[in-house]
C-alpha cells in the first residue's frame, strides 16, 4: 500500500469514527467556524494544535512557519490575523513555540540552508537581542531551550505591537494574547506567563 493510500484509508476511518460519535458532526462544521483560538505555532510535524490541546476540528483557527514567527511583512500571517481577529472574533491569540525547534537551533549556528536563511534571519536577530543571556548558558540544550521560550516571548511582543491587535484592543479589550512552549518529550505545554491583554 503506497503512503498516499495509507492516508486516504486513514482518512475513511476517521470519517466513520466521527459519524459513529455524532451523526451530524460534519453538518455541524459544515455550517461556519467560530473558533475562539487563533494558534500560531511551528511548521513542524510533531506539534499539532489540535490533537496537543484536545480540541476538535472547528475550536482552533492555525497558522503555521517555521518557528511560529510574528514577521511584520509577512501577509500570509497578516491576513490570518486579521481575518481571525476582525472576522471570526477569537478571543485568544496563542504563540507556541516547541523546544527542539529546527528553525532555532538553526538560527544559533552560522552554516547556509539555503532560503530558509532569510527568514532564520528574523530568529538571529531574537538571538541577538539576548545574546547577554543565552551567551552565559554554557550548556547547548538548555541554552537552545531558553532561546525558544525568547523567541516566543518576542513574537508575542510583535504580535501585540500590530495594527491589528492595536485596534482590536482599541475597539473590543480583546484578543488576550498568550506565549506558550509544547515539550515533544513528554507533550506538556509551558504557559511563559506572558499572557497580554488591552
Amino acid at each position: 500500500m503506497t503512503l498516499a493510500k495509507q492516508l486516504l484509508d486513514n482518512n475513511q476511518k476517521w470519517v466513520e469514527e466521527k459519524l459513529s460519535e455524532d451523526k451530524d458532526f460534519f453538518n455541524k462544521l459544515a455550517n461556519g467556524q467560530k473558533p475562539p483560538v487563533l494558534w500560531i505555532g511551528c511548521a513542524d510535524s510533531r506539534v499539532p494544535a489540535n490533537q496537543i490541546t484536545g480540541t476538535e476540528p472547528g475550536e482552533i483557527f492555525v497558522h503555521r512557519n517555521i518557528a511560529n514567527m510574528v514577521v511584520h511583512t509577512d501577509m500570509n500571517m497578516l491576513s490570518v490575523l486579521d481575518y481571525a481577529v476582525n472576522i471570526l472574533k477569537v478571543k485568544h491569540v496563542i504563540v507556541c513555540g516547541h523546544y527542539g525547534c529546527g528553525g532555532v537551533l538553526a538560527a544559533m549556528d552560522n552554516n547556509q540552508y539555503g532560503l530558509v536563511d532569510n527568514w532564520i534571519r528574523h530568529i538571529k536577530d531574537v538571538y541577538r537581542l539576548h545574546k547577554t543571556e543565552l551567551d552565559a548558558i554554557e550548556d547547548q540544550k538548555s541554552r537552545a531551550d531558553r532561546f525558544v521560550e525568547l523567541n516566543v516571548i518576542e513574537q508575542v511582543y510583535d504580535l501585540t505591537t500590530t495594527s491589528i491587535i492595536q485596534n482590536s484592543w482599541t475597539k473590543n479589550d480583546a484578543p488576550k494574547v498568550h506565549g506558550w512552549v509544547y515539550d515533544i518529550k513528554n507533550g506538556l505545554i509551558k504557559d511563559l506567563d506572558v499572557t497580554t491583554a488591552f
